[in-house]
């Protein structure tokens, strides 16, 4: 099995010139020169003492040393730990811990916490250092060496770790890789980390965002189109959040395609978005932590009564399951296998709630109630369990959520109870109230309230936050 490592060698040796990676500031590095600076890296952190089977916590920002950084600690044969960024600074702790880290890589103003975080104490600090010398002649990792150690996001509990082998992450790329095949050369925004490495393996140019990632609410539409046009961006992978950004700008002539996904896409968001640029192409991927991606939709393959069903609250559209990967539904719950699927978490006892053995088949629990259609594809229902009642019947939030985005004014909104009351908070113009409880009654919910603001996730921006929505919709 080729891994990612092999595939980035054969696209240097391919184009040693083409750009790799535009970086947030405007400055671009050629592939050979990002193979160069990870073989450099790599000499500095073998000459520490970085072996195989050592893990590592990255601590850089989304920048090309981050990536020359990985490449270089793969090659050695170490173990990346990434913590998870939503949590800030208690993540980088917990990381550390639980993983059993022996080394700590960092650049810029990350390397203080070296200094201030008691779990970091311990661990060689290695830091993006070039070292001339010959090249290193250190056997390749097997397929089954762990390469990085993720987590979860930490919405339901305690950031689970996610071991993630070679052979895994050679799995994710030829999944994924297939969606983002293209003939020409393209030059594409990138707000998902992960993504850059697929395009690294591929060949194809990467432009890195130059907003924070963790201040998303922040970034304005004129910033996205500005930088859109200055770095003449052909393709733009986003999460829906900033999609919605897009759809108040002017969409620059360049940009043919946008890849969605971390969170729904909602149709009312697929509508803006083509109203101002009729023949963009959207491509909407889902997927979770554990299994991404599990299915894809093109958005042209949307017929209007597919539009009808998910308006009239019957669910969301997420499209064909991707090649490869096995998708069932049991008791409404979607479950998923294949080789690019997290087989068991670094601590085995997480693994009874979410994995299911069957031989040598191991099914992942999405959570994620579905169902399929007569076609094959794809629908999702909302979380197993959110379920609230409506009208005297149980219904799944997410579902009246779709439909409910569809009613003018509507930018926002979630549905959710108060003690025993359901309400269907609305973040959008209020003057469209009346009308908005008059839909809402139509589909049985009874109480409906404006709020300035829908609590939103800190990874994406992109899912509702309901535990932060309870507590705002308290009396």
């Amino acid at each position: 099995m080729t891994s990612i490592l092999e595939e980035f060698t054969d696209a240097v040796a391919l184009h040693p010139d083409r750009v790799a990676i535009v970086d947030g500031k405007g400055r671009e590095t050629t592939f050979e020169h990002l193979k160069a600076r990870a073989d450099s890296f790599a000499r500095t952190w073998h000459l520490r003492g970085i072996r195989r089977g050592d893990r590592v916590v990255l601590a850089m920002a989304v920048e090309t040393d981050l990536y020359a950084s990985l490449a270089a600690l793969w090659s050695l044969g170490a173990t990346v730990v990434l913590s998870e960024s939503a949590m800030g600074l208690a993540g980088l702790r917990h990381a550390a811990k639980v993983t059993g880290a022996t080394a700590f890589c960092s650049s810029g103003l990350y390397g203080v916490l070296k200094f201030v975080l008691p779990e970091l104490w311990g661990l060689r600090h290695l830091r993006p250092q070039e070292t001339n010398g010959a090249p290193l002649v250190i056997p390749p990792p097997d397929e089954t060496d762990i390469a990085l150690i993720s987590f979860t996001s930490g919405t339901t509990g305690v950031p689970k770790a996610i071991p993630r082998s070679h052979g895994f992450l050679t799995a994710q790329h030829r999944a994924i890789a297939p969606l983002l095949h293209s003939e020409a050369d393209e030059r594409d925004l990138i707000a998902f980390p992960v993504f850059v490495l697929i395009n690294i393996a591929n060949g194809q140019t990467s432009v890195l965002p130059n907003w924070k990632m963790s201040r998303l609410a922040m970034l304005q539409a004129p910033q996205l189109e500005h930088w859109i046009t200055r770095q003449n961006v052909s393709r733009a992978l986003l999460p829906p959040s900033l999609c919605e950004k897009l759809a108040r700008t002017k969409i620059p002539g360049s940009l043919h395609t946008v890849f969605t996904g971390g969170g729904p896409v909602f149709p009312d968001l697929l509508d803006e978005l083509q109203s101002v640029k009729p023949d963009l192409r959207i491509v909407c991927v889902y997927g979770s932590t554990e299994a991404e991606p599990i299915a894809h939709l093109i958005s042209d393959e949307i017929t209007p009564e597919d539009h009808a069903k998910m308006t009239e609250g019957k669910g969301l559209l997420v499209g064909h399951p991707v090649n490869g990967l096995q998708v069932r539904v049991v008791k409404d719950e979607i479950q998923v296998a294949g080789a690019h699927v997290n087989s068991g978490y670094l601590d085995p006892r997480n693994d009874a709630e979410n994995k299911i053995h069957e031989g040598a088949v191991i099914w992942h629990r999405t959570g994620d109630a579905g169902c399929f259609d007569d076609q094959g594809r794809l629908w999702l229902l909302g979380r197993l369990g959110s379920e609230v009642d409506v009208g005297g019947a149980p219904k799944f939030p997410f579902s009246i959520e779709i439909a409910a985005r569809g009613w003018e004014g509507v930018t926002q909104c979630a549905l959710t109870t108060i003690g025993d009351v359901t309400c269907l908070a609305i973040e959008g113009d209020d003057r469209h109230l009346p009308d908005w409880q008059q839909n809402a009654a139509q589909l049985g919910i009874l109480r409906v309230k404006a709020i300035t603001k829908m609590p939103t996730d800190n990874r994406h921006a992109s899912k509702i936050d309901r535990r932060a929505l309870r507590k705002l919709m308290k009396p």
